[in-house]
């Protein structure tokens, strides 16, 4: 029996961001056997030159632009593949985001995340690590109010940074006003498999806040952050498992800036399908 592909995978990087490998095409090759309908690449949006040394500079958006647009028209007809970046949010450089997102065509998709990185802990973090994990989730509020983007990508990626002090109940209240927060904008917030890779075995978020989203009507983007093409819906059938026993009965996928709702039910059936062969 044929069943209808439905789902993206809406969350993975390629060698220009200087820490995954494979490109695009390959990625999308993954997809195409795991059943996905499409994938949305989302390179590290390149900040000033030197900012980070695990993103492409700004005189390489260009190059990237090209490179997805290439795998796009190897794979047309066959899967969909889309332009999306993962930006890191900066209090205080909005308007320079802003702008730079202004000048690419054919964006699709714009993930906003938090990185503590090295820059951002010399120029944000203190001794105090409870106070550092709260800022963190201070600034992905901060992230979802700017409107720049469709997604607040890993919300709770702080605890593989901390892990050895790590205590989520001691930051459900701060994680609770950052709920609120998203739900006021409207926006979605991503569930990555990636959470599953790490030494936490945890998905980002973990199933506590996925809860608290729930009862928030937060939409949820499904996604696997690849950095690999064997990552491509990595632990998808689990998570879609999951998401239903919270109460969840679609994802959504962005596609050009706007978002679209994806029934559970259809999209784990599709996976099953290719899957089983």
């Amino acid at each position: 029996m044929h069943i209808e592909r439905i789902l993206y995978d809406t969350h993975m990087h390629t060698p220009m961001c200087l820490h995954a490998d494979g490109e695009p095409e390959e990625y999308a090759a993954a997809a195409y056997a795991r059943g996905l309908k499409g994938i949305v690449i989302t390179g590290h949006f390149p900040f000033p030159k030197n900012w980070n040394p695990l993103r492409m500079n700004e005189d390489q958006l260009p190059a990237y632009v090209a490179r997805v647009g290439r795998a796009r028209d190897a794979w047309r007809n066959r899967l969909d593949v889309r332009l999306g970046l993962e930006c890191d949010y900066w209090p205080g450089l909005e308007s320079w985001i802003g702008g730079q997102l202004a000048r690419i065509p054919d964006l699709d998709y714009v993930l906003g995340s938090v990185h503590p990185i090295p820059r951002y802990i010399e120029r944000f973090w203190t001794g105090d690590v409870l106070a550092n994990q709260r800022l963190y989730f201070e600034h992905a509020r901060m992230a979802a109010e700017t409107g720049l983007f469709d997604t607040v990508a890993h919300l709770d990626m702080v605890k593989i940074m901390t892990r050895k002090n790590w205590d989520q109940t001691r930051l459900m209240d701060a994680i609770r006003q950052t709920l609120d927060r998203i739900a006021a904008t409207r926006m979605a917030m991503e569930v990555s498999t990636a959470g599953l890779r790490t030494g936490m075995k945890e998905l980002y978020p973990s199933t506590e806040i996925l809860r608290e989203a729930k009862a928030r009507d937060i939409p949820l983007v499904l996604a696997s952050d690849a950095h690999k093409p064997e990552h491509v819906a990595f632990k998808f059938e689990e998570t879609l498992d999951l998401l239903q026993d919270v109460g969840y009965t679609h994802t959504a996928v962005c596609l050009n800036r706007k978002r679209h709702a994806v029934p559970i039910a259809l999209a784990r059936r599709s996976l099953r399908a290719t899957a089983s062969g």
